[in-house]
């Protein structure tokens, strides 16, 4: 057996650690999953609060504007947290982010809004907003980092998988306390003050995810590694050996995080202002679409360690191009069974490429610049593709006057994609390097 077989493959030193391991990567993924997603899925709340304007779809787009606004930190993110989740371990990295997402979160839900202070409210808004992305930024990399380093031979699937788990978990999170709190609050009340509770409450998950960490171990692959001259600048080591492997990565994750950021957060703005479906069966079936899509993601996580990663990222991403059209034309019917059938669709083929995609993804790079080139493959394509998915589909509708015209989008993405996963080869037999 080779030396890199050898260290990057190694288990846990025990059973607990692997099992605090599993379960602080992924809570702490969730909570800051919440903590980013709340603000998206208030979007109708906050465009009233702090962009008012007479005609209600200029404040949705401002507000998915400062959305996108956000993901514009996720490249300093990435080189911060990449360096030093490479160089000191990954630990104090994703503690670190975990807590500066849990402050900005919980100092949203306490700025003034443009009634009280008028255009510099939406100035503090933004500048949360891009606290939050640099923090996400190195979330995702070091829970995706961790998770594949720490799972026994065989297992990465699995293991890698609990990252969109917890992320899936997080859009969850995310929906339900948005539906609880719209259900608690009339309408008055909510603009008032009840649209604060959601953001005020990531506090509370920043805690929980900075307690589940502190006694964590770094993975065993991490320990082992021996390449110290690319843990000392892990940034010029990734950019001057890993150029090719972060294409891949970047186009690897357009259709993906289009997807995410497309259904996941516009469609439930696009059922309410475009299809004219009732808040409540928006909410309820938005709850279910995410819940099977948290559910599903394991299983082909686990089905991804047994017949390859191949095959069901390609019939994942390949599903959204095919599919794509097709299911924004049920929701236009309005019928509640095909609201329903419509979130269940794509939360399935979302599943099916999120199952596998993780471990597949953290495989194409070699753990001395795993978190960084991870990182900058990723991130760079979540931050031109993802955050602006809701922006440019809100101003598709706005410009074309026709709504299934969006559906263009995140089909020409997952079509990136499948064409970048057709170049790619299996990598679920081969060793961590």
């Amino acid at each position: 057996m080779s030396a890199s077989t050898t260290k990057a493959d190694a288990p846990p030193a025990t059973l607990f650690q692997h099992r605090r391991a599993l379960a602080a990567s992924s809570i702490g993924n969730l909570m800051e999953q919440y903590d980013n997603l709340i603000y998206a899925y208030s979007a109708t709340t906050l465009g009233a609060l702090f962009f008012p304007s007479e005609n209600t779809t200029t404040g949705v787009l401002s507000t998915f504007a400062v959305f996108a606004v956000g993901f514009f930190a996720r490249p300093l993110g990435t080189v911060v947290f990449g360096h030093i989740g490479d160089r000191f371990g990954r630990r104090p990295a994703l503690v670190l982010s975990v807590v500066v997402m849990g402050l900005a979160t919980a100092l949203i839900g306490c700025l003034p809004t443009y009634d009280t202070i008028g255009a510099l409210a939406p100035v503090l808004l933004i500048v949360m907003r891009l606290f939050q992305g640099f923090a996400v930024a190195g979330e995702w990399a070091g829970s995706a980092a961790m998770l594949v380093e720490y799972a026994p031979p065989g297992r990465r699937g699995v293991f890698g998988s609990f990252n969109q788990v917890s992320t899936a978990a997080g859009f969850l999170l995310a929906a339900t306390v948005v539906a609880v709190n719209s259900a608690v609050f009339d309408d008055d009340a909510m603009l008032a003050h009840g649209w604060r509770v959601p953001f005020l409450l990531g506090g509370v998950t920043a805690a929980v995810a900075v307690l589940m960490r502190m006694g964590l171990e770094e993975t065993p692959a991490y320990v082992a590694d021996d390449e110290a001259e690319a843990r000392q600048n892990p940034l010029r080591t990734a950019f001057d050996q890993q150029k090719a492997a972060m294409l891949r990565g970047f186009c690897f994750t357009v259709g993906w995080t289009v997807a995410y950021f497309f259904f996941l957060t516009y469609l439930p703005t696009y059922l309410r202002t475009e299809a004219d479906i009732d808040p409540g069966i928006v909410n309820a079936s938005n709850l279910v679409g995410t819940g099977v899509l948290t559910v599903s993601i394991v299983l082909f996580g686990l089905w991804s360690d047994r017949i390859g990663r191949k095959k069901l990222l390609l019939a994942g991403s390949g599903g959204f191009v095919v599919l794509s059209l097709p299911v924004m034309a049920l929701f236009e019917t309005g019928s509640t069974a095909a609201v329903y059938t419509g979130q269940i669709l794509i939360a399935l083929t979302l599943a099916c490429f999120s199952g596998p995609g993780p471990a597949a993804l953290a495989e194409l790079f070699p753990t001395s610049v795993r978190y960084s080139a991870l990182g900058i493959g990723y991130n760079f394509s979540v931050m031109a593709f993802g955050g602006t998915a809701a922006f440019i589909a809100s101003g598709i509708v706005a410009t074309t006057g026709v709504p299934l015209a969006v559906a263009a989008l995140p089909a020409a993405a997952a079509l990136v994609t499948f064409i970048t996963v057709c170049t790619m080869p299996e990598s679920y037999r081969s060793p961590l390097r």
